[in-house]
């Protein structure tokens, strides 16, 4: 897997055992033989690993976390909660957004594509890196997480301050082991309809982070989504 994959060169080191040690390699096989098998895959495998390709490790301000990719036509491309421009906005994303006008007065986006972001150091990983199309978590257990373990512990290790926004039980759970002294935590309800109203809303995560953020003299991050073009992808 490692000979072929698209990263940025600041996580190949780092990772390098990670992407040779029989987890990963098993997880290769089992990619390899889902899709001798006819089964499609999300993302397309260049892909994959689209988070770290666009967010160098010494340039992470904020740590995203998602847990699997969209298993629907066109939608996954390797940034948690992102869609590609012309897709659909996803029931969390809208809220996400709902939640980013009151915070911060930055009107919803028209679109789900969340680039921007990740351009400016923010850290959109989820925790299982590939889904079979039409099927909600079938790849868990098979691999990722202990790989995309080590991407949070990296992060958690580097010496400048980062913000991770934990939403949901999953995630505050995958990244328990921050050093809150050094590193600022904010951990709310899921943005998902099903749980938003049970704290995600209100908990004004993109002013907070930026706050600290400022204070650490890292910059402010640009939460306003520019307009994307729906072919241009």
């Amino acid at each position: 897997m490692s000979d072929t994959i698209r990263l940025h060169e600041s996580w190949r080191t780092p990772l390098a055992d990670q992407f040779a040690a029989p987890p990963m390699q098993a997880l290769k096989g089992f990619l390899e033989a889902e899709k001798a098998a006819g089964k499609r895959i999300f993302p397309k495998g260049a892909e994959y690993f689209r988070a770290l390709d666009l967010t160098p490790l010494d340039q992470v301000k904020a740590v995203i976390l998602g847990q699997d990719p969209y298993h629907g036509e066109g939608q996954a491309h390797g940034l948690c909660f992102s869609v590609r421009p012309g897709v659909r906005t996803p029931p969390s994303l809208r809220n996400i957004y709902k939640e980013m006008q009151a915070d911060l007065g930055i009107a919803p986006a028209g679109h789900g594509f969340l680039e921007h972001w990740a351009r400016q150091g923010v850290l959109l990983l989820n925790s299982v890196l590939t889904v079979e199309m039409g099927r909600a978590a079938s790849h868990q257990g098979k691999g990722w997480e202990g790989f995309t373990d080590a991407i949070v512990r990296l992060v958690a290790q580097q010496r400048e301050p980062v913000v991770f926004l934990l939403w949901g039980a999953y995630a505050q759970r995958k990244a328990g082991f921050v050093d809150q002294d050094r590193h600022l935590v904010i951990k709310s309800a899921h943005p998902s309809p099903l749980s938003a109203h049970n704290g995600f809303l209100g908990s004004r995560p993109f002013s907070r982070a930026n706050a600290f953020l400022e204070a650490k003299g890292r910059g402010a991050i640009d939460w306003a989504l520019p307009p994307v073009d729906p072919l241009s992808r």
